[in-house]
Parts: structure tokens; sequence; C-alpha cells
């Protein structure tokens, strides 16, 4: 993406804390020296049961102009939107890293560097089942070569250009068609990458080996459901699910991105909406994800520095031992990515 054109977002609002969020980001976006144009599209529960289907066909109609998305957290009543908005634009990937952070504290001793990577698609998540008589219900569970192969191209990608390793994990042995086929993927992706280690594990053994050895681990790439679970448990390693962001891919034939979306990890948290202390961290980490993305690592750096920098300084919400709310936080972290842009050369 060209650098020096307008930054195009469509942004997708949600439910519960989701216009306190969005309230922080615009604040954050209008702080630095870019121009951004966002495409805001309803996303909220009561707009989506009032439109169906039309609203998920704006949602992809914007995205696919643009080709960069910032998405709120919604609630899921039915049919879950974001399964839908993986399906129709192709966001076969989802990048999620699990960093220990300087001033949160955490039950969890050692420090943690997991960069999970989930086919994002399939596995039993857009399966609705079925009852077989009164005793027993089945789910069909579908692995797919496409998604598999983008979503190995991106971790060894990824792996590549930080020096990582790369642990493909699942349940090969049991799952043999499914999870034998991913697995298979894998090593065929791998073949192309020699100069990146990898090697395989079982994923149960893997919970409890990340438990053990986390410094072991860099690189996860993992099928839908299993990512999930180890996305929610690395949370809780570095000590709170509200710090987590997510960048989810479209990548082409060639196995280049084509379309990048980003959300904050967590849910709509409805106990905390409207009372002005939830935590915008995750989204602003999300936004730092679209900034390196489109090729203005610096600002990203510098949003990513605020706010770790803030927080490690206790000057934190209440979710996080501190005492501000959305909007103090959010002072805070703009007053210190102003004194880091002003210091950037550009």
């Amino acid at each position: 993406m060209n650098a020096a054109l307008k930054v195009r977002i469509a942004e997708l609002l949600g439910d519960g804390i989701g216009p306190e969020l969005a309230r922080a980001l615009h604040r954050v976006a209008d702080a630095l020296p870019l121009d951004f144009e966002f495409v805001p599209i309803d996303w909220s529960l009561e707009t989506r049961e009032a439109r169906g289907d039309a609203v998920i066909d704006e949602a992809e109609r914007a995205i696919r102009e643009t080709c960069l998305a910032l998405k709120y957290p919604t609630e899921t009543r039915g049919r879950s939107p974001n399964a839908l908005i993986r399906r129709r634009l192709g966001l076969n990937v989802i990048y999620r890293p699990a960093v220990s952070l300087a001033g949160i504290a955490s039950n969890f001793g050692k420090p943690v560097n997991l960069h999970i990577v989930r086919v994002a698609t399939g596995g039993t998540y857009e399966d609705p089942g079925m009852h077989i008589g009164e005793d027993s219900a089945v789910s069909l569970r579908m692995v797919e070569r496409g998604p598999c192969t983008a979503a190995a191209t991106f971790a060894f990608e990824l792996a590549r250009s930080h020096g990582y390793s790369v642990t493909s994990s699942s349940k090969h042995t049991i799952q043999k068609a499914t999870d034998g086929l991913f697995e298979t993927v894998v090593e065929e992706v791998h073949d192309q990458y020699p100069d990146v280690p990898h090697r395989v594990e079982l994923f149960d053994a893997l919970l409890g080996k990340v438990l053990l050895v986390p410094e072991d681990y860099q690189v996860v790439l993992v099928l839908n459901e299993y990512g999930d679970f180890l996305s929610d448990m690395a949370g809780g390693l570095i000590g709170s699910l509200g710090v987590a962001a997510s960048g989810n891919y479209a990548l082409d034939a060639d196995c280049e991105i084509e379309l990048a979306l980003f959300d904050p990890a967590g849910g709509t948290a409805p106990d905390l909406a409207g009372r002005g202390v939830c935590n915008p961290t995750a989204m602003l980490l999300a936004f730092a994800m679209l900034l390196d993305h489109v090729e203005h690592q610096d600002l990203g750096q510098a949003l990513r520095q605020s706010l770790l920098g803030a927080i490690e300084a206790g000057e934190a919400t209440q979710d996080l031992g501190g005492t501000l709310s959305t909007s103090e936080f959010t002072d805070g972290v703009i007053e210190r990515v102003a004194k880091k842009v002003a210091r950037t050369p550009r």
C-alpha cells in the first residue's frame, strides 16, 4: 500500500463498549500525522437483526474497496457476524500475538512471547450440527487446503522476518483425515522455507509444554478451534484478555495479503458499557497493527510504546489495577504519542 496516500479504513461499529472504544481510537487517530478516512458501517446487533444480510453485504463491499478494516466488539445472537465476514472475504488467517507486558500482573511467572497463527475458517465453527433422535448429535468438521496453505505461508513468513521457529499443532494422530491434511499442507509449505525451524506437537501436549517452557515456543500454527482455545489461554498467561489484539487476513493466489481487518480479542463487556471505564488498549494495539500493515511502522511502534509505557507507569484503567477512566487513559496515551512523533523524523 502506498504510504503517501490517504488511509481509508472500513469501520465496523459494534455493541456494548464498542462506541467508547471507537471514541478513544478516533482521538488517537486525530493525534497522528496521517490523513485517515473512516468508512463507518453500523454493525450493532439491532441493525444486523433489522437489516439481515444487507448489512453484511455493505461491510463486504466497503472492505473490498478499502482493503482495510477495523472491527469493534459485536454481540452474537444466532449467526456469528465474525464468521460470516471471514467466509465472505476469505479472511482465512488470524494472527494474535501474546507477549508479556511490564506493569500487568500475572499469575504466570515466566515471560511469554507467543505469536499464534490460526486457520480462521472451517473446523466445526461454521457447522450447525444436527440431532439424531433424542440422545445423539453430530457435527461436521471441515479442513480445507486453501486456508491451511494461507495460514502456513503467513506463519513461515512471520517466523522468517523475526528469526523465529514455527510449531504446528493438532491432533493428527486421532483426527487423521482433517488434522492429517493440515499437517501435510504445513510440511509442503515448510519445504519453501528450509531456513525456518519447524516441529510438530500434539495439541494437548503443546498446552502443557507452553506452561512449562514457554520460551521454547514462538510462532504457533493451529487450526480454527485450537487457535481459539490457545489464544484465550495465552491471554490469561500475560495477565489480561484486555490487551490482546488480532489481525485477520485474506491472501491472494500468490499468498500475498489482499485484505486485512484488525480487532480486539475481547467482547462487548455489557456490564462496563456506558460507564467510561473500559480499557481501550486492545483496540489501540489493533490500530497499531493496522499502522504497521500500511507501512507506517514508526507510528505503530510509537503507539505501542506509548500504550505500554503508560501501563508500566501505573497509568492504567481499573481492570489493570489503575484508577483512570477510558478518557483519562486515552489522554495519557495521546500525550506520550505526541512526544514520540515530535522526535521522529518524517
